[in-house]
């Protein structure tokens, strides 16, 4: 119950790494604010409330500073407290080779994947000055450390939230902000179901993945927790590679 009478801030918690993060941090104790444009973030919150925890949704588009103003405000009136926060909320662009992408495509990345996390971060740490400090995680990808084909805008949005991540923990550090970022390999959730389905991109990627196997969500859920927790005290700035060993060879 490593959080017991805390309180979290979640975007992108409808399903997926979001969702089991939710739990995760539920299960050992944390009240749980949910940010999302997804309806499905009310199942997360049925589930917490199921197991006898406390949670709360309110829909919140992260390319809307007001609106993640406004979520950070309702973590408070429900919780009296945000004590961490984990920005999850992203989207995947199409796989196309770079001549191919679109102008509004590529658009929706940077708002979402890339400035979303940003003004989600400054409504954040405007309270953390406030409160004292507190932890922050960003899901960026494996794509933040490497490229595939045909992956091109996602990986430069996921790249940019490693390089947000470290510069906030440059500027904060001293008031007592952690901010750090997860990097998952290939995980099947309801985003990157088409993957899981599709034999001939499986075969592919476990032929050169060390495990042969994707990830579950669940998986990626305790490094969040960890970061997040006082275990990880003097972890700062750090990108967090939670990919099964895809990078290892």
């Amino acid at each position: 119950m490593r959080f017991q009478g805390k309180a979290v801030l979640i975007t992108g918690g409808a399903t997926g790494i979001g969702r089991a993060t939710a739990l995760a941090f539920a299960a050992e104790g944390a009240q749980v604010m949910i940010g999302d444009i997804d309806a499905r973030a009310e199942e997360t919150v049925q589930m917490i409330a199921s197991s006898g925890g406390r949670a709360a949704f309110r829909h919140t588009d992260v390319r809307d500073g007001a609106a993640l103003d406004a979520l950070v405000a309702a973590c408070l009136e429900n919780f009296g407290r945000m004590d961490c926060a984990f920005n999850n909320a992203g989207v995947l662009p199409p796989q196309r080779p770079i001549h191919e992408v679109t102008s509004d495509e590529l658009d929706l990345a940077i708002a979402v994947d890339f400035k979303g996390v940003f003004l989600a971060m400054q409504s954040e740490i405007r309270h953390f000055l406030k409160s004292g400090g507190g932890a922050i995680v960003n899901t960026a990808s494996v794509g933040a450390v490497i490229a595939d084909p045909n992956m091109s805008v996602y990986c430069a949005m996921k790249h940019a939230v490693a390089g947000l991540t470290k510069a906030a923990a440059v500027e904060y550090a001293r008031a007592n902000i952690r901010t750090n970022c997860i990097a998952p390999g290939f995980v099947v959730t309801p985003m990157t179901q088409h993957w899981a389905d599709s034999n001939a991109f499986t075969d592919m990627f476990f032929a050169q993945n060390i495990s042969g196997r994707a990830a579950q969500p669940t998986e990626i859920a305790p490094t969040v927790l960890h970061l997040c927790s006082d275990a990880a005290s003097f972890i700062n700035g750090a990108t967090f590679v939670i990919d099964g060993g895809q990078t290892a060879h």
